[in-house]
């Protein structure tokens, strides 16, 4: 994988190989002076010390017995057969000890030939790979490295193993919305089989069998949806097995300098209100203050969701995404945050976000990242006959007005400049955000169309058309709510009995119209059915004009 070379930050890194080199000094020197200290030397064996050089630069894990694992080691521009003729059996005769001092002696002398000059680099990735540019701009220009899987190299990547620092770990599982636990320290993350291991992590009351578990989706409440949401094992490892049965860690294959947060795409990333509730806004309010220095591990991962949100992605992490359940690597952390911290809907609260992020600010992030020009609406003036712009979401099954043909024309006649915007234009979501940008006012059926206010500007206007069914609590809680928090003016035209088509299904003695509250008591999915999938909205079009007129001169002056 390409990787990015900071260049103000070049140190300068001498071969491992002549820092191994000298630590053989003081052995010769031991062995020259002590011969008859000779005989411990074979319990350790050429094998092993040449073994252990290698452990020190990074190339060789060492087993608990302090002998490497043949399947781990790396030789770098020899075999082990050429550094090490055999295993050599020591007696204290001065033949052999004589033997035993050339064998040190040429050992020496190779591995400060092995050395060379000093090398200035910050990765083991050669200059070849570096991507040309700068920032999110670099990892736009490689769309094919965008995800990082197999153990493939990255920009922040070595591959050793780490040390076994004390780790810990702290959870929040009692939370209605999502679980989270963030750990530090030696954190070895295992893809495929859905590990995360904290070696020798003491400050946690782990339960009997050392594993917590988490399903790293905010919807805890819908127990059927995080059903489909891969579990995440969080183990309580140890460098090597224990006494007590604590497991040891796999040996790290690839090793970041930046921390990693895991989370899961879900089961809803093809709805933006989801994708932007669920995912994109807690996934903010979690992962930006790494400043981009940070790994976004995706679970349950839905190529759709990584090419539309790819800008944003992009945005908070200078890395590829790695894709959690295809990695085959044990990738070592510093610190991992497994799950993504929501407060409500389509808001941040900043006395519960660490940071103290606001919606304001995330705003402000996404006008950054899609390079959005207008941060403020600005009223239209209506004596130098300037109109201000209007877009109109129009939906093409469930909820759809009938008559928008007459709406659009009624908004026009107000004084309007609009446009109208069926999924097609939808769809393309970074030009739609410029679309929404330049307009002073969004108007639309409760939906998740409505979710593109995150791009009006400033001071702009939503209008939410509040279907029939006594759905206004609903449709307040998800657009009306977390308007102000974006600094949106928010207005509601609420349909009435006439304004359905429910009416061409139902008498109006029956409860879908006498008390509709009735059928919210049967459940979520009855109001689904009934008034979210099982109706189209009739605009009265005078009314519709009413309710255009003043929104048209809330956002105009004289």
């Amino acid at each position: 994988m390409m990787f990015r070379r900071n260049e103000s930050s070049k140190k300068l890194v001498c071969g491992g190989a002549a820092a191994a080199a000298w630590l053989l000094v003081p052995l010769l020197v031991l062995v020259v002076l002590n011969t008859d200290r000779l005989p411990k030397v074979r319990e350790t064996g050429i094998t092993q010390v040449s073994d252990f050089f290698y452990s020190i630069r990074g190339r060789l894990p060492l087993s608990k017995d302090g002998i490497t694992s043949s399947n781990q080691v790396q030789y770098p521009g020899a075999t082990k057969e050429n550094v090490v003729q055999a295993d050599t059996q020591v007696s204290s005769s001065d033949s052999e000890s004589a033997k035993l001092i050339a064998k040190l002696r040429a050992e020496i002398a190779r591995l400060k030939a092995a050395a060379g000059s000093p090398k200035e680099t910050d990765s083991v990735a050669d200059a070849s790979d570096e991507i040309p540019g700068d920032g999110v701009d670099a990892i736009k220009d490689h769309d094919k490295e965008f995800l990082a899987m197999d153990g493939k190299i990255d920009g922040s990547l070595r591959n050793s193993d780490v040390g076994a620092p004390r780790s810990k770990l702290s959870c929040d599982l009692d939370n209605g919305a999502m679980s989270i636990c963030a750990m530090e320290g030696d954190i070895r993350m295992q893809g495929k089989y859905a590990d995360v291991f904290v070696v020798s992590a003491s400050n946690y009351s782990w339960p009997e069998n050392k594993t917590v578990t988490v399903r790293p989706f905010p919807r805890k409440w819908e127990i059927q949806t995080m059903q489909k949401v891969r579990a995440v094992n969080i183990r309580s490892s140890a460098p090597v097995a224990t006494t007590d049965d604590t497991a040891a860690a796999p040996a790290c294959t690839v090793t970041h300098d930046a921390p990693a947060v895991i989370f899961s795409s879900g089961p809803y990333s093809g709805n933006f209100f989801h994708a932007m509730n669920d995912m994109i806004i807690p996934l903010y309010n979690t992962a930006r203050e790494y400043d981009g220095h940070v790994h976004l591990v995706v679970t349950d991962l839905n190529p759709e969701f990584t090419s539309r949100y790819r800008e944003i992605l992009a945005a908070l992490s200078v890395h590829p995404v790695i894709d959690f359940d295809a990695d085959v690597a044990v990738r070592c952390f510093p610190a991992v945050r497994v799950g993504i911290e929501i407060h409500d809907e389509l808001r941040i609260n900043p006395a519960l976000s660490r940071k103290g992020y606001t919606m304001a600010d995330f705003r402000d992030f996404l006008r950054s990242t899609y390079s959005l020009k207008n941060a403020w609406a600005t009223p239209a003036n209506r004596s130098s006959g300037q109109k201000p712009r209007l877009v109109m979401l129009l939906r093409r099954h469930a909820r759809a007005i009938t008559n928008e043909a007459e709406a659009i024309e009624a908004a026009r006649e107000v004084g309007f400049e609009v446009v109208a915007a069926g999924p097609e234009m939808v769809r393309d979501m970074a030009r739609f955000a410029q679309v929404v940008s330049s307009c002073n006012v969004m108007v639309g059926v409760h939906g998740a169309g409505l979710t593109n206010m995150v791009f009006l500007p400033n001071n702009g206007t939503l209008m939410q058309i509040v279907p029939w069914g006594a759905m206004h609590d609903i449709c307040w809680h998800e657009f009306g709510r977390p308007a102000p928090d974006m600094g949106l003016r928010y207005v509601e035209y609420e349909v009435n009995a006439d304004e359905t088509t429910l009416k061409d299904v139902y008498p109006r003695d029956h409860p879908v119209f006498a008390d509709p509250a009735s059928i919210h008591k049967q459940g979520f999915g009855k109001v689904g059915e009934l008034f979210l999938i099982g109706q189209k909205v009739i605009l009265d079009i005078e009314r519709f004009r009413a309710a255009m007129q003043e929104v048209y001169q809330s956002v105009t002056v004289t």
